[in-house]
């Protein structure tokens, strides 16, 4: 016979005012662990979720890995942020240089149609950078699919697991039972004929 429920079980929230007692210390706690198919769930106390004897964090290689993309996308933002100042304090540098050339110089219309296109040059650069950060982050989003650190699956311990097993299986039985019950062909007929 197949496992009735797999030893999986994922931490689920609910509010405060839902809040039932807890399966191992009676206390009222909002989070629920319940299986994937959401054939068995029961309510938990965050501080057993951390007990080593009664369940073990499932580590996702995949949400590791997202994990790991997430905090490499946020460093390369602020790379790209670094560089764009070095670029503005470069560049309003060479502008200071210039105006003060120009300043001993004054020369003719030419250098007026330089200054011209650049605000044009700060403005794309200004673009490409605002657009690099926004795709970074809107790749970031689709990675990150939590942004709390507690892990969100769970494995029972085989004493817990086995605990659970056997509570489908007796409602299972008592539902048969019931059924049973219900149905007149399970009681014995009365005898007939004579004496």
């Amino acid at each position: 016979m197949a496992t009735p429920l797999p030893n999986v079980w994922h931490l689920r929230r609910v509010a405060d005012t839902a809040a039932k007692s807890c399966l191992i210390c009676h206390k009222p706690s909002s989070s629920v662990l319940t299986t994937p198919n959401n054939k068995d769930f029961f309510y938990v106390c965050p501080a057993h979720l951390k007990d080593r004897h009664f369940c073990s964090p499932v580590i996702d290689a995949k949400e590791e890995e997202a994990k790991k993309r997430a905090e490499s996308m946020a460093k390369e933002i602020e790379n790209v942020k670094k560089e764009y100042e070095e670029k503005q304090k470069r560049k309003k540098e060479k502008q200071k240089e210039k105006k003060e050339k120009e300043k001993d110089d004054s020369k003719d219309s030419s250098d007026s149609k330089d200054q011209s296109a650049k605000p044009d040059a700060d403005k794309t650069d200004k673009k490409e950078r605002d657009d690099k950060i926004e795709a970074i982050k809107k790749a970031q989003s689709t990675d990150t699919s939590t942004s709390d650190d507690s892990p969100r699956v769970f494995a029972l311990h085989k004493n817990f697991y086995q605990m659970r097993i056997d509570r489908i299986r007796n409602m299972e039985a008592a539902k048969r039972n019931r059924q049973r019950l219900q149905d007149p062909s399970f009681f014995p007929s009365v005898p007939s004929g004579g004496l």
